[in-house]
């Protein structure tokens, strides 16, 4: 019961992922952290959202732009390194709620200024990537970061779902090693569960693409804002 409660959860939280760019963590690490140690679930959850970043790729894979995702990727690396070794080391409430407040803030003023947009310059590359990374790192959530700049880029949807999927690929490998570095292991279930979790994390993929592909482009960026107001609410209200 608990192997297939584990697989529902993992096809419904990339489904949601692979809508939003982002959102596989947030739906799963409050469930999961309910049952297993935190850095434990920060593993598998990251674990399971590696090989759903894999599927945006193969899925979207038209959408690749390289001169989006080399500067958000590379100093997401070097972010993603320094939150994950905080994560043995800080309580990261306070953090989270500062986070969730910024959300919030920004969804409100999106909503105010429909129009606004952030030029796709390095600077602003830069600093997304780095901050999602961190986040990322500390909390296994740095997606919602990442889809507030890539939304404020105003990107067609498969060059969004591509440039996502691979920033987060590159995140995601050096937070994952470190964790493992930190002596952080999986238990049985969750282990050798894989043989389930990875296609169930592809199905729930493919049925976030079929969604999407009904979605305008014009209500794309409402969409993904309603997902961060969410995520915003959750982390201000009940972080951790």
């Amino acid at each position: 019961m608990e192997l297939l409660a584990i697989v529902i959860l993992v096809v419904a939280a990339s489904a949601i992922g692979t809508v939003t760019g982002f959102g596989l963590s947030t739906v799963m690490i409050p469930v999961l952290a309910l049952f297993y140690p935190v850095p434990e679930t920060l593993l598998f959850v990251g674990t399971v959202h590696w090989f759903n970043d894999l599927w945006k790729l193969v899925l979207f894979r038209e959408g690749i732009r390289w001169r989006l995702i080399l500067p958000f990727g590379l100093p997401g690396i070097v972010a993603t390194v320094i939150g994950a070794h905080l994560l043995f080391t800080i309580p990261g409430t306070a953090l989270q709620r500062v986070l969730g407040v910024f959300l919030l803030g920004y969804v409100v003023f999106l909503f105010a200024k429909s129009a606004f947009k952030i030029s796709q310059s390095a600077v602003a590359a830069v600093t997304g990537g780095a901050l999602s990374g961190f986040f990322a790192g500390v909390f296994g959530m740095g997606g919602a970061i990442r889809a507030l700049f890539l939304s404020a880029f105003d990107l067609p949807k498969a060059v969004y779902w591509a440039t996502a999927g691979a920033i987060a690929i590159a995140i995601d490998t050096p937070r994952l090693a470190t964790y493992i570095g930190q002596g952080t292991r999986l238990n049985s279930l969750l282990f050798w569960g894989m043989i389930l979790f990875v296609p169930a994390s592809f199905l729930g993929a493919r049925f976030g693409k079929e969604l999407l592909e009904r979605i305008p482009q014009e209500h794309f960026r409402k969409i993904v804002a309603a997902f961060l107001f969410i995520v915003g609410l959750r982390l201000l209200i009940r972080p951790g």
